[in-house]
């Protein structure tokens, strides 16, 4: 028998089916239907794994449903020795590691190695959740749809895989390599991808609505912390495009942080269209919005994208005719956009993280 192409996630087809399309308000609407949102849940039962206290933040490490596949893991913080602020909802990025999700972000007890590795690559040895926590935010980091709990399962392995991953093996023991298991996935993972992305097709949705579903079930766990009442939302590279999209379909988050992950849709073609995945790249997407027509979504919240002069992921033009758009896009209305370019490589380090903390603070913190 041919096995799953879709392991651990074969009740999601059935979940789409029965499922209503997301509605709200015109832009909720629009972009709901562009991507294929399902209408999540009311907040669902969340479940307490542990908790911690650890240098001024407690931490608590949850678990929920989002109707369909694996269990979500998710590390909720909040500062140990202060009174409860808004709430931020952290977005992790895609960076071609799907083994973990969102626990790049979090500073947790028991670290796992590809969490530091990925902290180190492109955080500069940071979990911005932690320090976001500590400058009086609760924080909360989910793992997405494909990632880390929510990862689809490889036994047995899929037939589209079997010839590409064993020349992957024949490479690694010709170099005499041995890939730990998260590594292994991790390559499998990125090609699975595409597997993921016709079933979503098939199914009316995209792989990018299905991440939006599972960012709008954590929404909602955030809102029902006690004392949360302000919402923010930010993310980086694949986070950041996430960011864009869950604050178009959310009305009622008020202030949005984008990093290193804006550009207009035109200039990705021809020579950067590769450097993406599915998570930025929804078929129709770009005939009805651009990126930054999407980030502006109804102009009435705060908004701050920080670009990489340097980013090897965008040309320099689409990121600075976003920035444009985006300043023409606020202009006069009810929200803020600040536009921030900075030296250097696609990367979320201090400096940055920095900036998004000094840009919540100002838009959500009382001061």
């Amino acid at each position: 028998m041919r096995p799953s192409a879709l392991g651990g996630y074969e009740d999601w087809p059935d979940f789409v089916r029965d499922a209503s399309p997301l509605t709200g308000d015109e832009l909720t609407t629009r972009v709901a239907a562009l991507l294929g949102v399902p209408e999540p849940p009311q907040r669902p039962a969340v479940r307490t794994v542990g908790e911690w206290l650890a240098d001024g933040v407690h931490g608590s490490e949850l678990e929920w449903s989002t109707g369909f596949g694996p269990p979500t893991r998710a590390w909720l913080l909040r500062p140990a020795d202060a009174p409860l602020g808004p709430g931020l909802l952290g977005l992790h990025c895609h960076a071609g590691v799907k083994s973990i999700g969102a626990e790049r972000m979090v500073d947790t007890p028991r670290p796992s190695t590809r969490a530091l590795g990925v902290r180190a690559d492109l955080y500069e040895d940071r979990a911005v959740a932690n320090e976001l926590a500590r400058a009086g935010f609760v924080v909360l980091c989910h793992d997405t749809f494909a990632w880390g709990s929510r990862r689809f399962g490889f036994d047995p392995l899929p037939r589209g895989l079997r010839d590409l991953m064993a020349a992957y093996e024949a490479a690694w023991l010709a170099a005499d390599h041995s890939p730990d298991d998260d590594e292994w996935y991790d390559v499998a993972a990125v090609h699975h991808e595409h597997t993921i992305a016709k079933a979503a097709g098939i199914l009316g949705t995209s792989f990018a609505g299905m991440v939006a579903y599972d960012d709008l079930v954590a929404l909602s766990v955030l809102r029902g912390v006690d004392e949360v009442d302000d919402v923010g939302v930010f993310g980086f590279s694949g986070g950041g495009a996430r960011a864009a999209a869950l604050t178009a379909l959310d009305p009622g988050i008020r202030a949005s942080a984008v990093v290193c992950m804006m550009t207009t849709f035109e200039a990705l073609v021809p020579a950067y269209v590769d450097a993406h995945s599915w998570l930025f790249t929804t078929p129709g997407l770009a005939r009805e919005l651009d990126h930054p027509t999407l980030t502006a979504g109804r102009g009435r919240h705060h908004q701050l994208v920080v670009c990489a002069e340097d980013d090897e992921l965008f040309p320099s033009r689409g990121m600075v005719a976003a920035d444009r758009e985006l300043t023409e896009l606020f202009l006069d209305g009810p929200g803020s956009y600040t536009g921030t370019f900075l030296p250097g490589p696609h990367r979320f380090d201090r400096e940055m993280q920095d900036l998004v903390k000094n840009f919540f603070t100002e838009r959500l913190l009382p001061a």
